[in-house]
């Protein structure tokens, strides 16, 4: 069953082009990770889905219908990437108030044990730290008992235990039937959580698979090794030494290693593997660049090199106008 739905939306700011005709769905019991440089317009999809923004053209659906039905929005909880929490309330005043709005709220000691903030319940949220108060913003989101749960940035800001705790909140929360779709830059976060990863760049899907399909894309195997010198290697896209190691990303690691051997290089410790998913992310979101860089360029070279103004499609009828 499908819970939200992307179906070519596009979101316009003025002159800026956030969303490009992105199609994404999000069905029920999956844990979708959304992954993207900033300004790649995962915030935007998000507001769009939960039906704070409109698309420009396009289409969006929660629970089958429109994200601004007040029914569709009670089934869901949010986490932006902002939030703003009273000051003066304290942090069981505050869950107390969100948990008003439900009918069947998570009690309050359940909610603040579950994600680390047992002790917490009489502080004044105006005293917490930023960590402390983004895992309260995050509690929010489970509250209701929600059907669907998108976190934009859930952990920003928090140290490692208390990101594993978060992480085993959501967890807990997806083994029980929940759905999630995470928003993160923390890629180790995404590739510990999710089952599914959707990378977007400059407003489009760039990738949407599982998390070894979206390493497999770009085609490279990491080889790591210990030497001292290499030659020129076949196939070798990436080189980095880290802690006395050679990293060495590959289109063809049995290339590679047969061509270690043949030069007679001296080598220890040679490990191949699977990329990363950082790696994959890295490798996709800059071949886009790179693609529209080199498409830029060529429209500029043919422009002056005939003279003349490109043409684009009118918005009417369809047909090149020079512009």
């Amino acid at each position: 069953m499908t819970l939200a739905r992307a179906d070519q939306a596009s979101r316009r700011y003025g002159d800026v082009l956030a969303l490009d005709r992105v199609d994404l769905e999000v069905r029920a019991g999956e844990l979708v990770g959304l992954l993207g440089p900033n300004g790649a317009g995962k915030s935007t999809l998000m507001n769009l889905l939960v039906g704070l923004r409109r698309p420009s053209s396009g289409r969006v659906e929660l629970f089958g219908g429109d994200p601004r039905d007040p029914a569709s929005r009670r089934q869901i909880g949010v986490t932006p990437q902002e939030t703003g929490l009273p000051g003066t309330l304290r942090v069981g005043e505050v869950v107390d108030f969100v948990s008003a709005h439900y009918p069947d709220p998570v009690p309050r000691a359940e909610l603040l044990d579950r994600f680390g903030l047992a002790d917490l319940a009489r502080r004044q949220t105006g005293g917490l730290s930023g960590g402390q108060r983004r895992r309260l913003a995050v509690a929010l989101a489970f509250v209701g008992r929600p059907r669907l749960v998108l976190l934009d940035e859930p952990t920003t800001g928090l140290d490692v235990a208390a990101r594993h705790t978060l992480w085993d909140a959501i967890r807990a929360f997806h083994d029980d039937g929940g759905t999630v779709l995470l928003s993160s830059h923390y890629l180790e976060e995404v590739e510990a959580l999710a089952h599914r990863v959707v990378v977007i760049g400059q407003g489009r899907v760039l990738a949407d698979d599982s998390v070894d399909a979206v390493r497999g894309i770009v085609g490279v195997r990491r080889v790591s090794l210990v030497a001292d010198h290499l030659p020129d290697l076949p196939g070798v896209v990436r080189t980095e030494r880290v802690d006395g190691r050679l990293h060495l990303l590959t289109t063809d690691a049995d290339e590679l290693v047969r061509a270690l051997v043949t030069a007679q290089v001296p080598f220890t410790d040679l490990e191949v593997r699977p990329t990363s998913l950082e790696e994959a992310f890295l490798a996709i979101t800059s071949e886009d660049a790179a693609s529209r860089d080199t498409a830029s360029g060529d429209a500029a070279t043919g422009d002056a090199a005939t003279g003349s103004a490109r043409p684009t499609t009118a918005a009417a009828g369809g047909r090149p106008t020079s512009v």
